[in-house]
């Protein structure tokens, strides 16, 4: 793992308060780790992050930022994941912390696909060789993330569709889906 700053540890903290839902020290630190991997190469700050809009598709009226929809994705996939463990126990378990490891790296790789031009986030050089979830995939796996985890910000997106997802990727994916596609709807 290359050496990261503990300014950007502390900022990756900063920014997800839902790390302390892993209850698996390690994986916790791991993926905070990968925030902060991934800050410490962005030319984004945590307050870009809480500001810009959390898609490139976003016009001037959405308001929702990258931090609120990443969070509310983390919320939902953990609530689904609860659901599924409450409702279908031993037949559909879910296993929480690589839920919840996986939902909240799924767009750790948007930090290198995207660049600030005029005070707005657009998609940079990087991001249009590679998305973020090959750039997420490889941040995580610097920092020793396990594979079914890195399987979920892999498949989280439209590339999942050519492989079989885990439980915990579909609840992801949808979680992401399902807080993304209304607001692309109305941006047409």
């Amino acid at each position: 793992m290359e050496n990261i700053e503990n300014t950007y540890i502390e900022q990756s903290k900063g920014l997800w308060p839902e790390l302390e839902w892993i209850q698996d020290a390690d994986l916790r630190e791991k993926v905070m780790n990968t925030w902060a991997l991934a800050l410490q190469q962005s030319v984004l700050t945590p307050d870009d992050l809480n500001s810009i809009p959390f898609t490139l598709l976003a016009g001037p009226d959405l308001k929702v930022t990258f931090m609120d929809h990443k969070r509310a994705v983390v919320h939902i996939a953990r609530d689904a994941g609860n659901k599924c463990n409450e409702f279908f126990k031993t037949d559909l378990p879910v296993n929480m912390d690589v839920l919840i490891a996986g939902a909240i790296l799924a767009d750790v790789g948007k930090l290198l696909e995207y660049e600030m031009k005029d005070g707005k986030s657009v998609q940079g050089m990087y991001g249009k060789y590679l998305r973020h979830p090959f750039s997420g995939v490889s941040l995580a796996e610097k920092c020793g993330v396990p594979a079914e985890v890195c399987h979920i910000v892999a498949t989280h997106a439209g590339e999942g569709d050519m492989v079989k997802r885990t439980t915990e990727a579909y609840l992801v994916h949808h979680s992401d889906f399902m807080t993304f596609l209304p607001f692309k709807e109305r941006l047409k």
